[in-house]
């Protein structure tokens, strides 16, 4: 069958993401004997170079790992909200949402100490072996995706006018960055040298510099200014300028942690995602409502999928949050599976319908009934932004399996351009991650202090007999379990590749996305009934969706995911990878 590029197979290692130049410096990591969690760290502080309208240093990161021949586990580097976050604060100054942008919306930064977690944990490379990629991208520059300048252009009056620390590095003369351009950020560069000079104060040690490197960031210089940065009153999606809640003790308080995934198994695959904290455990619920036939690629096949969709977000939205009281083993129960799925009907439900697990009532916020009346920003999942910087769904991803077995995903996003203000002394800004919580008291994801905001952040792996055999994941805000839970049950119901798993035939396969549910993102849109399918799309299907009453609209060809992938077969140890050509960003490396 057709396919934009090959399957990659091979024996020695595959690298996935969504910038050719990630996966590349993880490639080479790999050529240098370091193993899937050396070169996972690594690609993820390139990413933070090469695609900073996507993720930055002080954003987040959910990890899965599955080091060889043990259990997965997952790497929680989402921050929680600061001690000064509370929903009183933010209403005393006339806020009912958290807003979009802007200091009010940041967390507490989590992925630097995630990535430094797994690399003392389980890598075998120096800080200074991994970071030196990021460094050299940094300091001489990269040739800027057409992306870069298409998002620095929509936010360019406000970098001009309100966020001037961003203007410095991302506007020369006024003009964003030319797509091919070469863009440098030297103070970031700058950042990562003195990190390591002062890690490496610690002595010759790899763990006891990795953990000085890891104090820097909680204690020291990048602390001090991360703090004093939060305190500075910003323009954010609320219109007004207003100052954050991070300290420095909120930085000095938090550190990474595991946990164990929550997982499903359908069909000889067993699923593994993060907890109830993320929106992971959607993609579990929308496996558990499968009916038991399913006619892959038909309308029926689609419009199944579409309808146990918005039952699991519904949930999602009563249900998800780090305070819930609801067990994941109760969403995941084949009782309550089998009273939900009866809700499927012949025709399209256009209304929120979460369900009552054990009995107990769904309440949700107010913003979700008026959420229809919202207007959904066009390109929503992808990475979109409108003059006051409000954005939806940036993010990037990336797997690697090595020859030994480890198999990794993760799902770095926040800290992105458009965010926040640059931090003038480090080179990048502060989250907002902080915006998916409720100002309603009460919910399991209401804003409290401590308490985690529950992420779209979503990577997944898959095991058939308690093996990992598959990592993948993909951008996308609330869009991200919708296209992985089509990935995975396109490689299972569509066959195999040259003995091997067709990676890049079902990411290439014609994608959709449904936003029948409260997004998750700043203004909280919803668009009841609504389908997007991208362009490629049959008509047949398309008709089809349309006669059940589904509101269909056609995207742009190559507009719906940006897919990444590796394997391994555990009886053979063939390795494979795919990724996505949506976006002209995405690129497998391997051999």
């Amino acid at each position: 069958m057709f396919t934009t590029r090959p399957t990659l197979q091979g024996t020695f290692g595959m690298v996935s993401s969504t910038h050719w130049l990630a996966s590349a410096s993880a490639m080479a990591v790999l050529e240098d004997d370091g193993n899937a969690f050396d070169a996972v760290v690594a690609a993820a502080f390139v990413l933070h170079v090469v695609e900073p309208h996507l993720n930055g240093p002080a954003g987040e990161v959910p990890i899965i790992l599955a080091p060889a021949g043990q259990t997965p586990r997952i790497l929680c580097g989402q921050g929680p909200a600061p001690a000064g976050a509370t929903i009183d604060h933010y209403t005393a100054l006339g806020l009912d949402l958290v807003p979009g942008t802007g200091p009010l919306a940041a967390a507490v930064p989590g992925a630097f100490d995630a990535w430094l977690l797994l690399l003392r944990d389980r890598g075998t490379k120096t800080l200074r072996d991994v970071l030196t990629y990021a460094i050299g991208y940094a300091e001489r520059g990269h040739p800027a995706v057409e992306r870069v300048g298409a998002t620095v252009e929509t936010v360019r009056e406000l970098f001009e006018t309100e966020w001037t620390t961003s203007a410095a590095l991302y506007l020369t003369n006024g003009r964003s960055p030319a797509p091919g351009s070469l863009l440098r950020n030297p103070v970031l560069a700058a950042t990562w040298q003195r990190l390591l000079t002062e890690a490496e104060a610690a002595g010759p040690g790899r763990e006891a510099q990795i953990d000085a490197a890891r104090a820097v960031w909680r204690e020291g210089f990048i602390a001090e200014a991360l703090a004093g940065f939060a305190t500075r009153p910003a323009m954010d999606t609320s219109g007004e300028r207003h100052a954050g809640t991070l300290t420095g003790d909120d930085l000095a308080a938090f550190a990474a942690h595991y946990e164990d995934p929550a997982t499903f198994t359908w069909n000889g695959w067993t699923v593994a995602k993060a907890g109830l904290w993320s929106q992971g455990p959607v993609f579990l619920q929308q496996l558990a409502l499968l009916p038991s036939e399913l006619d892959y690629g038909t309308p029926g096949y689609h419009h199944t999928l579409i309808e146990g969709t918005k039952l699991a977000m519904a949930d999602r939205e009563a249900w998800y949050g780090d305070s819930t009281d609801v067990p994941i083993e109760t969403l995941l129960s084949p009782s309550y599976n089998e009273e939900r799925r009866a809700l499927v009907g012949e025709r399209a439900a256009h209304e929120l319908r979460p369900g009552r697990p054990g009995g107990r009532e769904p309440r949700l916020s107010k913003h979700v009934t008026r959420g229809a009346d919202v207007p959904v920003p066009a390109g929503a999942g992808e990475p979109t932004v409108a003059k006051d910087g409000r954005t939806d769904g940036d993010t990037c991803h990336v797997d690697v399996v090595d020859r030994w077995g480890n198999m990794v995903a993760a799902t770095p996003s926040g800290g992105w351009l458009q965010s926040n203000p640059v931090v003038p002394e480090l080179g990048f800004p502060l989250g907002t991650r902080l915006q998916m919580t409720w100002l309603d008291p009460g919910l399991p994801n209401s804003l409290a202090p401590g308490r985690r905001p529950r992420t779209t952040l979503s990577p997944s792996l898959a095991l058939r007999d308690g093996v990992p055999v598959m990592a993948f994941g993909t951008p996308g805000g609330d869009q991200q379990d919708q296209w992985s839970l089509h990935f995975l049950l396109a490689v299972a119901l569509r066959g195999k590749v040259r003995d091997g798993l067709d990676l890049q035939g079902a990411i290439d396969a014609p994608n959709w996305h449904t936003e029948s549910f409260p997004s998750s993102f700043y203004p909280r849109a919803m668009v009841p009934g609504g389908v997007t399918v991208e362009a490629g799309m049959d008509d047949d299907v398309i008709a089809g969706l349309e006669r059940r009453g589904h509101v269909v609209t056609v995207g742009e060809p190559w507009s719906e995911g940006r897919l990444c992938a590796v394997a391994r077969d555990p009886e053979t140890g063939v390795l494979a990878a795919g990724a996505n050509p949506r976006g002209m960003q995405g690129y497998a490396a391997g051999r």
